[in-house]
Parts: structure tokens; sequence; C-alpha cells
């Protein structure tokens, strides 16, 4: 390609997210602009991972035989900082798609984020949570011009912005291009030209940040000189553990992870057997953005003899999916497709054994360490719950790590080897309510009994709750029970303060109970006296058999429910409304409205609407009115 054979340029308006990512970055967090080397580097090493893997395939991409590698160049006449990579390159579609547009499912959730944060002491450390790549070269540069050559393709390409709301692609004679891969210049800008020139100043942000980059690292001080190594290149997974420090796991892993947090659990080791493997994992200290991504992918990168075969590989059970991870494996075959490799018995070996080991290793650190796990489950427990109803093979040891918000223990943390061992006497279930929202679920009525004879219950209050317990046949040895379901079973168990115990009137109660049901006949399967109320006068359980209530919500809200079963209603035959109402089963009208309102009162606690709001609101005026006599 000559000169005179170049096309004119093109221009191109930024996508809608790209421009407001922008205008976040220049205006918002310009603060965090050391960020921009690591993301860049980043990006370069992906690019000679990639190529590493298509020349197994295609082995002439790589036939001039140049050793993969990644050059800082800097020129303080110029004012310019470049990094330059050899890797697969890009031709015009892809460099129009990788740089004016933003494919990253969870960009939004950035956006949302950053825009919340906007001004506040919180938005500079959100730009590393999230690595937002390339445009993060507009923190620091006025201009930016990448020159980049597919490898494999005869034509090569330059893309120029300032970042303001457009870009230009032109093509590049090849003279001007590198032989294969890209070269992004960085025009910087005013403020940045003093710090990013110094050439001590980069090598201490790659030694910080790219220190584990698979890709050995160059420095060009200035134009003329010689590259000077300073990245290896060595893949860290590959080394001995006594090799490895603590900040060159924290920086593989903020490299690995694109967060600024420090790894909650670090664990490295080499499987062998029926499957070789390598595998170096990492639990974040903090909630990624895509944690509740609907797609519940892992992040796990796949490497056979150090050469990229997925970077996001299915090898972590969706309820893992917070865990980071590389695993390099000898016995995988690298000239296949990716969704062939995953076929590969190897890689169901593989995809087991890793699994198992992630979850013995939480399972240690909650033994050994439950200060740290409470942070870990803090986060993540409620997608490790997730595993009880999917993952029937692991139920045991998710289990055995589970901690709970429980009656006994209203700031969580709470085992269930706990729970079982401070079984009240006589009591023979495990007993759990679920609800929506922590607060709401401890002040539910369908408690007091329980709490009144020192029954502990576990509060669950995660969506997640209300499928996994109608699965888990229970823990050792004692089923779970909700105590919003069927009979309470709570009889023989003693009252904490056998003073407590209240009188009853059986027969007005069998009167009142019978006079209740023939109102209620309509809405309720059954009218009966509660075992586990005592402090308000009603509360609405489910049937023996069916659905809990809680489960019932939830599939109503997403427009799932079968058809909903009538509740049971329980009275308290010893509350003073009840007791009061025994003596007024002959006031017909007043008997029925104040049946009535009990059972919608009984609604309002369980989070429900009154059956019939305009009816609720007639029967508690006429009530009111008879009360206050008018």
């Amino acid at each position: 390609m000559t000169d005179e054979t170049l096309a004119p340029a093109e221009k191109h308006v930024f996508q809608a997210d790209v421009a407001r990512l922008l205008h976040l970055m220049v205006h918002s967090i310009y603060s965090e602009r050391d960020i921009f080397l690591r993301e860049l580097i980043s990006n370069a090493a992906d690019a000679c991972e990639k190529l590493r893997y298509e020349a197994n395939t295609t082995p002439s991409l790589t036939e001039d035989g140049a050793a993969f590698s990644i050059q800082v160049a800097l020129d303080p006449d110029a004012g310019t900082l470049s990094v330059i990579d050899n890797g697969v390159g890009m031709n015009h579609d892809e460099l129009n798609s990788a740089l004016g547009t933003i494919a990253n499912s969870g960009t939004r959730a950035f956006l949302e984020k950053m825009k919340a944060a906007e001004n506040s002491p919180g938005a500079a450390e959100l730009i590393g949570q999230f690595g937002i790549g390339f445009y993060s070269a507009f923190m620091v540069a006025d201009r930016v011009v990448v020159d980049t050559r597919r490898a494999g393709e005869a034509h090569a390409w330059r893309w120029t912005s300032d970042g303001k709301g457009d870009y230009e692609i032109s093509p590049l004679a090849l003279e001007e291009a590198p032989a294969r891969g890209s070269r992004v210049v960085l025009h910087l800008n005013a403020d940045s030209k003093e710090e990013y020139l110094r050439p001590y100043k980069i090598e201490r942000l790659i030694a910080e940040h790219s220190s584990a980059v698979a890709t050995p690292i160059d420095l060009i001080e200035k134009p003329g000189e010689e590259p000077r190594r300073i990245g290896e290149g060595a893949a860290l997974w590959a080394k001995n553990k006594s090799e490895i420090t603590p900040e060159q796991y924290k920086d593989f892993y903020q490299n690995l992870s694109g967060q600024f947090d420090d790894p909650a659990l670090t664990i490295h080791w080499r499987a062998e057997g029926r499957a070789e493997y390598t595998v170096l994992a990492f639990v974040p200290g903090s909630r990624p953005f895509d944690l509740f991504d609907p797609s519940r992918k892992g992040k796990a990168k796949l490497y056979s003899r150090r050469v990229l075969i997925s970077k996001d590989a299915d090898l972590l059970p969706g309820y893992l999916r917070f865990i980071r991870l590389v695993v390099d494996s000898p016995d995988l075959p690298l000239n296949v497709s990716r969704e062939l490799v995953q076929q590969n018995q190897v890689y169901a070996a593989i995809k087991k054994g890793v699994a198992n080991r992630l979850l013995q290793e939480l399972t240690k650190l909650a033994d050994n360490e439950p200060e740290k796990f409470a942070d870990v489950w803090k986060h993540f427990g409620p997608v490790l719950k997730e595993g009880l109803y999917e993952d029937p093979e692991r139920r045991d040891p998710l289990l055995k790590m589970a901690r709970f918000v429980t009656t006994a223990n209203p700031e969580g943390g709470r085992s269930l080897a706990d729970y079982v061992a401070n079984l009240r006497p006589n009591q023979t279930a495990i007993y759990y309510i679920a609800g929506d929202g922590a607060e709401r679920v401890a002040a539910s009525p369908q408690l007091e009994g329980f709490r009144a004879r020192g029954v502990e219950v576990l509060l669950l209050s995660d969506p997640v709750d209300a499928f996994w317990v109608q699965n888990a046949v229970g823990f050792d040895g004692k089923p779970f029970k909700s105590i919003t379901q069927g009979s309470a079973d709570i009889k023989n168990i003693d009252l904490v303060d056998e003073t407590q115990k209240k009188d009853e009137n059986p027969a007005a109660t069998a009167k009142f109970v019978a006079a209740a049901k023939g109102v209620l006949e309509s809405v309720v399967e059954d009218v009966r006296v509660s075992d586990r109320l005592s402090e308000s006068p009603a509360c609405l359980i489910a049937p023996d058999f069916g659905l809990d209530l809680r489960l019932q919500q939830i599939l109503a809200s997403a427009g799932q429910a079968p058809e909903k079963a009538k509740p049971v209603l329980e009275i308290n035959p010893t509350h003073p409304l009840v007791v009061a109402l025994e003596e007024k089963t002959g006031d017909k009208a007043l008997f029925e409205d104040a049946v009535w309102l009990l059972f919608d009162e009984a609604r309002l606690m369980d989070g429900e609407q009154p059956h019939d709001a305009s009816a609720f609101a007639a029967r508690l005026i006429r009530v009111l009115g008879k009360a206050a006599g008018a």
C-alpha cells in the first residue's frame, strides 16, 4: 500500500455510552490517572495471548519468529508515551468495533455507579474496581493515535481521537505501521507530561501494577535508546509458591480482576493424577460490579502450556462466579475450538476438581479464620447459597460453611453446627422463617411462640432462601421446618418463663373459631388455635402441604405462581382482643367486621395488601365508630 493509494479518513461518532464514560473519566476521576498504564499494558498482553492461541492453528501468523513483547516508549521532546505490542492487531472492522463501542455487559452498571459517586470521595476508587480499558488513556492524553496491523493481513490502519465525541479511521502506509500488532501513542496533556515522561515513574507503575503480566515488558526511555527489560513476563502461576511474595500475588489479582482491593483469600495449587493442572485463584475483598449479572458467568482464564484457550472459561458453577482464577493444564489440546475443549474429559475432570478444592478452602477459612470468613460471607453469602439449591452433590459442605442471622444472633455469623449444638429439650427440627428484609422478618408474629420457648429460628431474608430450604433434607439429622407452614409442633418445648402462661377458655375459644370459619370460609382453608403466638392476636400460615408463604410471594411477583392456596388463620386464644370477641359472637355485624379486620391485619404483617382494600377501609371505619360511640 503506497501513499497514493491511501483512502481518505472516515469520521465516526462515539457510541453514547463511550461518550458518557469519557466525560466521567476526564471530569470526575482525574486523580486516579495512574490506572491508564495498567489498562493499556493489560490490553497489549491480551493481544499477544490471542495471537499465541491463533498461531496454533495458523502458524504462518508468527512465521517471523519474533518473541512476544510489550514496549513502553517515551519521547520527552514530542510529549508522547507509546505502548507497543506485537500481538494480534486489528483490521478495519475490529478497530471500529473495539474502539468505538463498549461491549462489556457491566458498563452501564459502572456508569450508574460513577454518576452516583460523582464529586464524592468514593469516585476515585470506582475506576479501579471496574477496569475501563483503552478509554482510560484520555485521562492523561488530549489526543490518542492507534496504529495497527492485524497479523497475516496486508493492510494497516490508523485510529485518531481527542476523546471529545468522535474519532477517525484512515488507511496507514505499511512502512509506518507495526509489522503486526498495535502501537498506541498518547499525546499527553499539559498536566501529564512532566509526570508520565519520567522513566522511574513509569518503571514504578509497571512494577506496582503490571509485574505479573505474562508477556515481557521493555522500557525505551527516549527515541534511539535500546529497550531495557523491566518485566520478565513469567507466568506467576507456574512458579513455586515459595518464590512468590504477597505483593506479587496482589498485583496479579488486581490485573486479573480489574479491582483495586486486596484479595480476601489466595489459593494456589498444582493437581496431579487423572488430569494435571495448576490453579491460581482469588476470592475478592469486595463485591465485583457484575456479581448479580443475569448471565451468572464466572471469570476464569484457561491456559494450556501458558497459551490462553479461553478468557471466560465455564469452569465454575454459577454460585462460585465471584472467584477470579487462572487454570493452566498441559493435558488440554491447543488445536481445537474452545467449544470442543469444554467437551473434553480432561476439562470435565478439571472443572470438578477446581470446584471441590475451592469449597474445601472456603470451609477451611470458615473453620480456622472465622473473622476473615465473616467478611467473605457478608459479600458473597447470598451467591454461595444459590449452590444449596443448584448443587445437591456439594450441599453438605455448603451447609457447613453457611452463616445465618438468627433470633439468637441478630448480627449474623451463626453456623448450623452451633445451632444444632444448642437445641432446646424436645426440639426436633431446625426452624426458619423466610421473608423480605431481615428487620421485617424479625418482627413477624409467627416468631412469638418460639421466642417464648427460647427456640432459635433462622431469619432468612435473601430471595434464594425460599428455594433452597424446600430441597435441603436437613443438617446433622435435623430437618428444616418453616414456622409459617403447617403445625408448629412446639407444645412439648417448655416456656422459658412458665409464669407467662395464660389461662384459656376452651369452650369460648371453640365457639369463636367455629364462627370465624363461617365468616372467612371463602378466603382461608381453616381457622385454628395457635401455639406460635404469644403477643399478637392472629397470624397467617401456609397449609401443611404446598408452598411456603414467602415462596408463594416470590413466584407470584415473577408471574410464575400456581393457583394460590388458601392460608390458615391462627388465633391467639389468650389475647385480650380475641377474648373480648369471644363474647361478641352474638353481634353478627360487629363480629364479622372484627374477624375480617383480624384477617387483613395478619396479611399486612406478612407484607401483603388487605384482601379487599375498600372493604377493609369501610370495616375499619364502622368498628372505630362503634368503639367511639358514634
